[in-house]
This record gives C-alpha cells, sequence and structure tokens, in this order.
C-alpha cells in the first residue's frame, strides 16, 4: 500500500501540474508575462492549493511512518536517523541521476537549450512549449519525491512546503544563472549554515540565517557562483 500511495501521489501530482502549466502558465508566456509575475501566479497556486488541502485533509499534522520512532546513530555528538541516512543517499542519487540525464540525454540537452535561448531553440526546431512541459513534469515527480522524504523524517502538515521552498528560491538565487554546480553548491551552503547556527544558537535562528546570506550574496556576490548574466536574443 505505501509504494501504491507513493505511486499514485507522484501520477495525480504530475497531472496537476500539467492542468495548471496548459491553462494557466502557457496562456501567461504567450502573452509575455515577466518572470517576477509568473512568481506571483505561483504564489498564488500554492496558496490555493495549500488551503484547498486544509479544508479536505484538516491542519492536524498526520504520520506516513510504519517503523517505531529510534534515536539513531551518533555522529560527532549529533544523532542521525536510519531514515534520514536513507534520505541522505537516495538524494545523492537522484542528483546525479539528474545531472547525467541533463548533460548526456538528448532531451536533457533540449532542455538546457530551451533553458539557455528559448527563441532560439524554436528556430532550430525544438519545440520550447514541449520541452517546459515535460521540465514540468521532471521537475514535479522531483519535487514529490522530496516532499515524501520531508514527510518520512518530520511528518506531514499542510503548511510543511513553504520554508523548503523559500530555501529552494534562496538557494536558486545565490547560485546564479544556469548553475547546475552553484545550485548544489547553494544548497549545501544553506544548509551547513542552518544547522551549524542550530548547533552553536538556536535552531529559531535557522530561517534568519538563510535570508542573512541571500542579502549578503545580493550585496557582494549578485551574480552568484556561477558568474554569469542572463544573455539576450541574438538573431
Amino acid at each position: 500500500m505505501p509504494c501504491l500511495a507513493i505511486l499514485a501521489s507522484i501520477f495525480f501530482s504530475i497531472l496537476l501540474i500539467v492542468i495548471i502549466e496548459l491553462s494557466i502558465y502557457k496562456p501567461l508566456r504567450k502573452i509575455g508575462t515577466s518572470s517576477w509575475e509568473m512568481l506571483v501566479v505561483s504564489l498564488g497556486l500554492y496558496i490555493i492549493l495549500q488551503n484547498l488541502v486544509s479544508i479536505l485533509w484538516g491542519d492536524d499534522k498526520k504520520s506516513i511512518r510504519v517503523w517505531p520512532v529510534k534515536t539513531g546513530h551518533k555522529i560527532f555528538g549529533a544523532y542521525i536517523t536510519d531514515a534520514q541516512i536513507f534520505i541522505l543517499v537516495l538524494s545523492i542519487f537522484l542528483i546525479i541521476v539528474l545531472l547525467i540525464f541533463l548533460k548526456y540525454s538528448s532531451l536533457g540537452k533540449q532542455i538546457r537549450a530551451v533553458s539557455a535561448n528559448e527563441e532560439l531553440s524554436n528556430i532550430f526546431g525544438i519545440s520550447s512549449d514541449k520541452i517546459i512541459l515535460i521540465s514540468f513534469v521532471i521537475g514535479t515527480a522531483l519535487a514529490v519525491i522530496a516532499g515524501i522524504l520531508v514527510a518520512i523524517d518530520r511528518d506531514i502538515t499542510p503548511t510543511m512546503s513553504f520554508s523548503l521552498f523559500l530555501y529552494a528560491v534562496v538557494a536558486m538565487i545565490i547560485s546564479g544563472v544556469g548553475s547546475h554546480k552553484g545550485i548544489i553548491g547553494g544548497a549545501l551552503l544553506i544548509a551547513s549554515a542552518q544547522h551549524i547556527s542550530a548547533y552553536y544558537i538556536d535552531s529559531k535562528w535557522m530561517d534568519a540565517i538563510a535570508y542573512v546570506i541571500l542579502i549578503l550574496y545580493l550585496i557582494w556576490k549578485p551574480l552568484g557562483f556561477s558568474r554569469k548574466r542572463l544573455r539576450k536574443v541574438e538573431i
């Protein structure tokens, strides 16, 4: 049953994002909606879906664990559970698979091409609408898996994804434009800084540390790790 529930959650999440892409995002792109306006639309959709989840299933915390909670293994004064080890190993595996897919597969190269220059990709016969839809499907599947892994560790609430969403946005901003290594580095930097602050100061400072890092990068290193600027279309 748990495996069936996981597959069902991935399927229905992908179906939902396909409907949203075709009915909302694609029409907005056609009329030249800016990236910031798209971000506002995304936040609005997030709020609607979050409240819909609250209405249907309630706001109380729910658990998908079917095993007893254990203390975990003590490493350098900190404890890590078997579930957290599994999450770490699976996350590293998925990152490696995704990077190999983007770099070596034909579809991955098309995704990178559309990301770098959508108009030029269309000229060379790559359908940007199709590639964007496929990217949404892949991203949604990975997001669902990430949500399930977080739920295994922390249980489920309707608002559980908001802080993770903000961390992802911060990591994306400080990573720079079009840099896979930068995103990994940004995520590791934020996670390391947050947990170090929780260990030496207090866990209440974890969110503040992420935003402090964002502010510092915007001031002193606005191009992020990649140091790349967005390129204009030249034909």
